[in-house]
């Protein structure tokens, strides 16, 4: 379990982040159009996790926005937006934002992978939410670099994420 702060108040996440060296656990997450997105349909490429308690929060829609910037110039890398909104909200807010160059990914149906990657807030006013977390992927699916932000109001390390790839 991860102890972190929301407002400075302590919340509790599930579990823990993966490990870095371990292959990252598989998932199944709902794309804007529906369809079922895994890890494994990013073999081959880099992939950073952006994870995130909402969209509608002005942290979380910065941090997409601001991966969105990068993503651009990132050679073989994916950067999937991951919470537990609604897929219709993700695609509402890139859509307003005209943001290309990351793809939203939910879990609003059964909250698997905030699980499975020990993220999901247990207490507190957001619980059932995923925590303010990044992980890096490798080509190969192993995990080069996580982050749990220990305050949810606070933007992750972006730099130390990219450096990472």
């Amino acid at each position: 379990m991860a102890s972190i702060t929301l407002g400075g108040n302590p919340i509790n996440t599930i579990g823990e982040l993966p490990k870095v060296g371990t292959k990252a656990p598989e998932f199944q997450l709902v794309k804007n159009d529906l369809s079922i997105a895994e890890l494994s349909n990013y073999k081959g490429s880099k992939v950073i996790l952006n994870i995130f308690p909402s969209i509608d929060t002005g942290t979380c829609a910065t941090s997409v926005r601001t991966f969105n910037a990068k993503a651009s110039s990132l050679e073989n890398t994916k950067v999937l937006c991951i919470s537990r909104d609604l897929p219709f909200a993700q695609k509402r807010f890139c859509g307003a934002e005209g943001l290309e160059n990351v793809i939203n990914l939910s879990d609003f149906k059964n909250g698997t992978f905030g699980k499975d990657y020990g993220l999901e807030i247990i207490d507190g006013p957001l619980a059932g939410l995923h925590s303010r977390a990044i992980v890096v992927i490798d080509e190969n699916g192993t995990v080069k670099y996580t982050e749990q932000v220990s305050e949810i109001a606070n933007e992750p390390n972006y730099e130390e994420a990219l450096a990472a790839l």
